[in-house]
């Protein structure tokens, strides 16, 4: 196997949650476990994947999962001070050959139902997360639909794109984050972006920093009898006409001996950065467990950086709690 940790799970029941989380376009619960272990205990799931939501009632067996988006009643979503929205990139990916559908596929599209929600609600923060193809779908007319959907309804908003190979994750995605927050536009400046020098995100993830190539060319593991590896693995996809299906074209493992395999669902998670069976649930009649979890994994958030999102959150809702209670004094 490939000899990187994956995560570990704290319990789902935080003592004291510094806030609450509902979470739409769920997966298998990247934000979820990220956020958790920031500080921010999950009230609210929707998942459309019926493999997916068994991942996710397995984990969470005290949360319903709503199926649908489309059948939420925004009055039945507990009340929650952070709602994360991972929306399908299937129309927005780089990966799909031909052209993109953008926000008016079937898929990607369902960022509207989403919008409506928030329209009902208003939650405090808003963070949405995609494909850096988003910037680019339609020569950015449709980031600039989510930007003004956002603005229409009251929020500050800062977008970044994030490297998880920056997070402690040995796999290069890079995707982009979208912090919303409610009547504060400053706000959502200071969640996104840390100051100069901070113990945030690395220094070579910065605008002028210089990516080294050098851990794509590093090899791992035993050079006598393997197994062998990259130091960092070529972004994991889920869906992608061009590589498969799970990008076996780039990511593999190999012995000396000649033999090349691709890698195994718990060597998947690991690269992830989920911890090892995150996804080993049961299927139903004719799935295949493997490549269901192929699948589930590469359409993931990675958990360390909804992590380091969380804690940022967490920070700004405290400060501004505090700030609440000086002003009523």
């Amino acid at each position: 196997m490939i000899p990187v940790a994956g995560s570990e799970r704290i319990d789902s029941s935080v003592a004291m949650a510094a806030g609450y989380h509902a979470s739409f376009f769920s997966g298998i619960g990247g934000f979820d476990l990220g956020f958790e272990k920031a500080g921010l205990k999950s009230v609210f799931l929707c998942e459309k994947k019926a493999f997916c939501r068994r991942v996710l009632a397995h984990h969470w067996p005290s949360i319903p999962v709503y199926k649908d988006i489309t059948n939420v009643d925004p009055f039945n979503i507990p009340e929650a001070d952070v709602w994360s929205a991972g929306f399908p990139c299937q129309d927005l990916s780089l990966a799909r050959m031909g052209p993109r559908a953008g926000l008016r596929g079937n898929q990607s599209g369902l960022f509207h139902d989403f919008a409506a929600l928030v329209r009902a609600r208003e939650p405090k923060i808003v963070v949405i997360e995609n494909v850096h193809g988003l910037l680019t779908s339609h020569r950015g007319r449709d980031f600039t639909i989510v930007l003004k959907t956002l603005d229409g309804l009251g929020y500050g908003v800062a977008w970044r794109v994030l490297n998880s190979q920056y997070f402690g994750v040995p796999q290069s995605r890079k995707r982009v984050y979208v912090v919303a927050v409610h009547r504060d536009p400053e706000g959502a400046g200071e969640i996104l972006f840390e100051p100069e020098c901070s113990d945030g995100d690395s220094s070579q993830s910065k605008r002028n920093g210089k990516e080294s190539p050098s851990l794509f060319q590093t090899i791992l593991g035993n050079p006598r009898t393997g197994p062998l590896v990259k130091g960092r693995a070529h972004c994991i996809y889920a869906e992608s006409a061009r590589h498969t299906g799970t990008d076996w074209s780039r990511n593999y493992v190999w012995y000396p001996s000649g033999r090349v395999r691709r890698f195994i669902p718990v060597e998947v998670e690991r690269v992830q950065g989920f911890p090892d069976d995150w996804t080993d649930v049961q299927v139903e009649g004719r799935e295949d467990p493997d490549s269901m979890r192929y699948h589930a994994v590469g359409n993931s958030v990675t958990p360390q950086v909804a992590e380091w999102l969380g804690k940022r959150i967490v920070s700004y809702l405290k400060a501004t709690r505090e700030d609440s209670l000086r002003g009523a004094a």
